[in-house]
């Protein structure tokens, strides 16, 4: 018997339906598993992981940098951290009892341990704070507190503070270096991490570690430069004190081995704490020995001079004419101080730094041969040290000269050069005439103490001016200027030594020049016979309101001198 309003039909479509939505449901879950199965068993699989187990890194110890002797000038020690895994404390509040827990214990205030654990990007870990002591790591240790670790890590210390802050640089809060040579062998210096893996329980606390897991640390290689560190005190405080003297705005001194291009000594003033450097503002920042090329002014005229007689445009018994103190030719050329001057020879143009005598020398020379010349010697391009942001100065190519171009040139104008270029040109005269590289790592070790690699040297790589050329004007020219003329404010009893002062105006970036400030330097060696050392000695602005005067012989001579004083004397103690 039917059942009123039923029949077949309505059965059927019920049957299949109910075996449609079953049929929907299993190919839903069967997709579901299908997908937790296939698409997502990588994320699941790892979320288990991180669950499971914990990764401890182990930071790389940072290479050492010392000086030539083994004077420590920037080291890592030891150091605690505390961290927080944010993602352990998800579950309800768990993170104020953290947050309450570290403040006991580091003195912070809990709210804004918490807030640092809520605002973390990284859910597996979140630095609290840095460098804390022995007995609150082991109260944090012993507490055992949920989802707080300690991370061994690494501080960098610099024992010589200001003493060598240019030449080591220093790095930033996460080990990288930002200047300096902790910057230009930053790959070298850091070394590689390493990293072993723990099973751990629902506290996070480790079990046992996994097998095969272990990537051993491979700590920082390290420097030996070829920077001597009481070197670097004598030019440090002999151009402190005449930077103090003479209210000036800046200073540099560098010290080099003429042989090898070793830098004994690179000081850059104001200077900073690289410990502290975040506070140190930006003039002080700068180290001006390579970012601040300047017009050398007549530290450059002996440059000039050896490149005409090498080329044989000029010769040493030539005389010059110096117009008695005026020549009204090619926009017209005064003598420094008002100095009058008739013929002169070249030995005698160098000995007075005669403006007159080398405008003329430069005209006699041809201009592309005066340009290579002084390319060869290094102008006009980056010396290569090992540091960053070296700038090439300026020597413009003939095709840009005006008609006045070569009489300025002759005398330090019209070109723009480093301290370094400066130093290595005058080691290049001093060395017989053959190229030097100028750096300041002498050596690479290895965490083990073995020796990874030497810096080659170059001496009697190549000459860029004949021999005796290099050593009439060294031991002729450039030793008169301190025994006769503008640099006897530089003589030392006993020594023969040799130099160039300077007294250059500073060129205005809009053109022409300050007429009221100078940089005065001065450049030399000794002992003449067979030169240990290049020094340099440049003050920027000197205070003329002071009376004291302002030139290269009265301010920079006397630093240059108590510099090779006292360097010599060391050298010789050893």
């Amino acid at each position: 018997m039917r059942t009123p309003g039923s029949s077949p039909l309505r059965i059927w479509t019920g049957i299949l339906l109910v075996c449609f939505f079953l049929l929907a449901g299993f190919t839903g879950l069967a997709a579901r598993l299908f997908d937790l199965q296939f698409r997502e068993r990588s994320r699941f699989e790892e979320t288990s992981r991180v669950q499971r187990f914990a990764v401890v890194r182990q930071a790389p110890q940072r290479g050492l940098i010392t000086d030539r002797r083994g004077r420590v000038l920037a080291a890592s020690s030891a150091v605690y951290n505390v961290f927080v895994e944010p993602r352990v404390l998800e579950d309800g509040e768990r993170y104020k009892l953290t947050a309450a827990a570290l403040q006991s214990i580091l003195d912070l205030p809990g709210h804004e341990v918490a807030k640092q654990i809520l605002d973390a990007r990284n859910p597996g870990f979140v630095r609290i704070v840095r460098d804390i002591s022995a007995a609150q790591r082991d109260s944090i240790v012993q507490s055992r507190i949920a989802g707080v670790g300690i991370e061994d890590a690494w501080k960098r210390y610099y024992p010589a503070g200001a003493l060598t802050s240019h030449v080591v640089g220093f790095v930033g809060a996460e080990g990288k270096g930002l200047a300096g040579l902790e910057l230009k062998y930053d790959s070298l210096l850091e070394g590689e991490g390493g990293q072993e893996t723990y099973v751990v329980d629902v506290s996070r606390r480790p079990l046992a570690a996994e097998a095969g897991s272990r990537r051993p640390v491979r700590n920082g290689q390290n420097l030996v430069l070829t920077i001597d560190a009481v070197i670097q005190q004598y030019v440090r405080e002999a151009l402190r004190k005449q930077v103090e003297a003479y209210e000036a705005e800046s200073g540099m001194g560098l010290v080099m081995d003429p042989w090898t291009g070793a830098i004994l000594a690179m000081v850059s003033l104001p200077d900073y704490d690289p410990a502290e450097f975040s506070t140190a503002g930006a003039e002080s920042l700068k180290n001006r020995i390579l970012t601040d090329p300047f017009e050398p002014g007549s530290i450059f005229k002996p440059i000039v001079a050896a490149v005409a007689l090498d080329s044989g445009t000029i010769r040493r018994e030539e005389t010059f004419d110096c117009e008695d103190g005026y020549w009204g030719s090619y926009g017209g050329i005064h003598e420094f101080g008002n100095h009058r001057f008739g013929r002169l020879t070249v030995r005698e143009i160098v000995l007075h730094s005669s403006n007159i005598g080398m405008a003329k020398i430069g005209l006699k020379m041809d201009r592309q041969a005066l340009y290579e010349g002084l390319g060869l010697f290094g102008f006009a391009s980056p010396t290569g040290v090992d540091l960053s942001g070296e700038e090439p100065g300026l020597l413009r190519p003939p095709s840009r000269w005006s008609q006045y171009s070569p009489t300025r040139i002759a005398f330090g104008h019209e070109v723009s050069v480093t301290a370094l270029q400066m130093v290595r040109a005058y080691c290049i005269l001093a060395n017989g005439g053959t190229l030097v590289q100028p750096h300041l790592v002498r050596a690479v070790v290895d965490a083990d103490g073995k020796l990874v690699d030497v810096t080659p040297s170059t001496a009697g790589s190549g000459y860029v001016i004949g021999p005796e050329t290099a050593a009439w004007m060294v031991q002729e020219a450039l030793t008169a200027v301190v025994d006769e003329g503008t640099g006897d404010k530089a003589a030392m009893e006993g020594v023969t030594l040799f130099g160039k002062t300077g007294t250059a105006n500073i060129a205005l970036p809009t053109g022409g020049y300050d007429t009221r400030n100078y940089v005065a330097s001065f450049i030399g060696g000794g002992p003449a016979e067979r030169p240990r050392v290049i020094v340099l000695a440049s003050i920027r602005k000197p205070n003329r309101a002071l009376g004291k005067g302002y030139s290269g012989g009265r301010v920079a001579a006397p630093v240059f001198r108590e510099i090779i004083e006292n360097t010599l004397a060391y050298l010789d103690s050893y």
